[in-house]
């Protein structure tokens, strides 16, 4: 068919700039031929425009709203889970060895200032709304919350622990020790999946104030990351049945 379309424009003197084939291939792809003066034939490819198009959204729940009303029809699409807060999803190779990036899920989270002595009332807050609600995030606001300004003693410290004083009534005090490590699960993924937790190291001096220091090498990036990935494969279990789509995390 294209070799007779092309003959018919060699023969028939056409101008250079007139001489388009159209035409819908056997899958149904739309494709377009140019002539020189040659005789030559080439293909005009769309433009690519990915950068500007791209679809992006800051919640699994739009992704998988988003690809559940774009029928890709028998093209194979892949998911990639990049990191705990961003999840792309592209097309496969394409004849010219390029990927349609049809739309990113980049998650909107809390910041919080780990390695750094916040005051007491900071730190309250932040734990109350950026972290979720675990037993060692309750020990730490019932002593912040009740620790005497200037009794932060160093005293005795193990390295391990911290003996603070803390108001146990209107006018009883008493010491405590600080726990740690604590196991805290801070907003720091995709609101749709449970957030990960990890061990942190809590110390405290003079003020008073207190200090979150990371303690498990970042092992929580990779469980946020399997439990994106278990969402997805839970949200898409048809398309993936039918090996329409493929999760890489």
């Amino acid at each position: 068919m294209i070799r007779e379309a092309i003959k018919f424009l060699q023969d028939s003197y056409i101008d250079p700039n007139e001489r388009i084939v159209e035409f819908t291939d056997v899958e149904n792809n739309d494709r377009q031929f140019v002539i020189d003066n040659n005789g030559d034939h080439f293909e005009i490819y769309p433009l690519n425009r990915e950068p500007e198009y791209t679809v992006k959204v800051n919640t699994l729940t739009s992704l998988v709203d988003y690809m559940k009303t774009n029928d890709r029809g028998y093209f194979r699409t892949y998911i990639h889970v990049e990191d705990e807060r961003t999840v792309t999803v592209f097309s496969c190779l394409d004849d010219r060895g390029k990927r349609e990036r049809l739309i990113t899920a980049s998650a909107i989270v809390p910041h919080f200032e780990y390695d750094y002595y916040h005051d007491s009332e900071e730190l309250i807050i932040a734990l109350q709304s950026k972290f979720t609600q675990t037993n060692d995030r309750d020990i730490l606001l019932k002593v912040i919350g009740n620790i005497k300004e200037e009794n932060v003693r160093n005293t005795g410290d193990t390295g391990f622990s911290q003996a603070v004083t803390v108001q146990t009534g209107i006018t009883s005090v008493e010491d405590v020790k600080v726990p740690n490590p604590v196991t805290l699960a801070p907003y720091r993924t995709f609101l749709e999946v449970e957030q990960p937790t990890s061990e942190f190291i809590f110390r405290m001096k003079d003020g008073p104030r207190a200090a979150l220091f990371e303690a498990d090498g970042g092992v929580w990036r990779n469980n946020a990351k399997d439990n994106i990935k278990k969402y997805l494969e839970k949200a898409f279990a048809d398309e993936i049945k039918n090996k329409n789509f493929t999760i890489i995390a």
